[in-house]
């Protein structure tokens, strides 16, 4: 069986220059979707919180109207009792008797009093939480129809971009196959080093693409030998040049206008 031949550096910068082409590709997708992915997230997060705060509030006015209940229920009960002590104190035996049964009514009516007093301050609290209600069911709406508006966007990019993304991912995972595991890592190493995400860049106008520092003429005349893989040694980047770049360009152009 013939031994697999080793690709040339030349075979493999051009892997390497593909593989950026196509990753630079998802890049520029990812950027067209921008924060919306996550503003989607964040008010959804929103949306769900000022829910819960919503059914908490109800549960606590619901408990106030409870409250309310009971101490209505409290004033007929100690009405019936200054009702029942009134008629029992026309049969009284003696004034102890009568002076006990009168304590007892006084006692009913602080009970009404208080509970009446209660009842103001439990409606009180309800027309406060009613008020808060309102401003979080308020701004509840704000949020739900901005979310729809991103939704809306985000879904018209996903669909403008979602299949091509996904082709691109497929056509990246089978170019790094493509790349020898010392390579591939220390392409993904730089490319997570750098804020534009290139590894691998053209000499343009005698300097790295993207870069100031000049790139003396013996380098850049080994790197057009495409016999070794330079560095910049600035940036730290893959240096390839600008013949071999043009003809991947050109060639992956073809590739991304057939997605």
């Amino acid at each position: 069986m013939a031994k697999k031949k080793e690709p040339t550096i030349e075979e493999k910068l051009r892997a390497l220059y593909d593989l950026q082409l196509i990753d630079s590709r998802i890049d520029k997708i990812r950027d067209i979707r921008g924060e919306l992915p996550l503003e989607v997230r964040d008010l959804e997060d929103e949306i769900e919180g000022l829910n819960i705060r919503i059914e908490k509030l109800d549960v606590s006015q619901k408990e106030l109207e409870d409250q309310i209940s009971s101490k209505k229920n409290l004033i007929e009960e100690s009405k019936a009792l200054m009702k029942k002590y009134t008629e029992q104190q026309k049969n009284v035996r003696n004034n102890r008797e009568f002076d006990s049964l009168t304590k007892e009514t006084e006692y009913q009516e602080l009970e009404i009093q208080l509970a009446e007093k209660n009842i103001k301050e439990f409606k009180e609290k309800i027309e406060l939480k009613i008020e808060s209600i309102d401003s979080v069911k308020s701004t509840l709406g704000e949020k739900t129809d901005h979310l729809k508006h991103k939704k809306g966007e985000l879904d018209t990019i996903l669909k403008e971009t979602e299949k091509e993304e996904n082709m691109l991912l497929g056509k990246s995972e089978d170019y790094k196959k493509l790349i020898e595991e010392r390579l591939l890592f220390a392409y993904s190493k730089i490319r997570n080093n750098v804020k534009n995400g290139l590894a691998i860049v053209p000499v343009e106008r005698g300097a790295a693409g993207g870069s100031y520092f000049t790139i003396p003429p013996q380098i850049q005349m080994e790197i057009a030998s495409r016999k070794k893989i330079i560095t910049d040694e600035h940036s730290g980047r893959i240096l390839v040049d600008e013949v071999l770049a043009t003809e991947q360009k050109e060639k992956m152009e073809k590739l991304f206008s057939s997605i």
